[in-house]
């Protein structure tokens, strides 16, 4: 099946990775994590305010292919430390809403930058 890259120009760019990449109607959205379309890092040590951002450059990613939440069927969360976990997972719960996709949400000892809590990748079907 022939992929498409999805050009996400309102997303920080990073060398070697797609924002999202589209196969057939599967939309494939790459870890986002807590920075601002300058690459500002948002919500330093706050897992909460760093959700927020993650969330909105997820909703970001998604618009460029053609998605929106509702097409979101699997999420994928990683956060630093399991502390974290209610303060993400209100702000999953109050950007998706029934039926909410499947979820895996999984404690890693670091991300790409020491200063990013959070990071959340998609898949959305559009069915195109």
């Amino acid at each position: 099946m022939p992929r498409e890259v999805v050009p996400t120009p309102a997303l920080t760019s990073s060398p070697g990775f797609s924002h999202a990449v589209r196969a057939g109607g599967l939309l494939v959205v790459s870890g986002q994590v807590a920075r601002d379309g300058q690459g500002r890092l948002v919500g330093a040590g706050d897992p909460a305010t760093q959700a927020q951002q993650v969330f909105a450059n997820l909703r970001v990613a998604l618009a460029a292919g053609g998605a929106g939440l509702d097409d979101v069927v699997k999420l994928g969360i990683f956060v630093t430390d399991l502390e974290a976990r209610p303060a993400v997972a209100a702000v999953r719960d109050q950007v998706f809403v029934e039926p909410r996709p499947a979820s895996t949400f999984v404690v890693v000892a670091s991300l790409a930058d020491s200063d990013l809590l959070v990071e959340v990748e998609a898949l959305a079907w559009t069915g195109t």
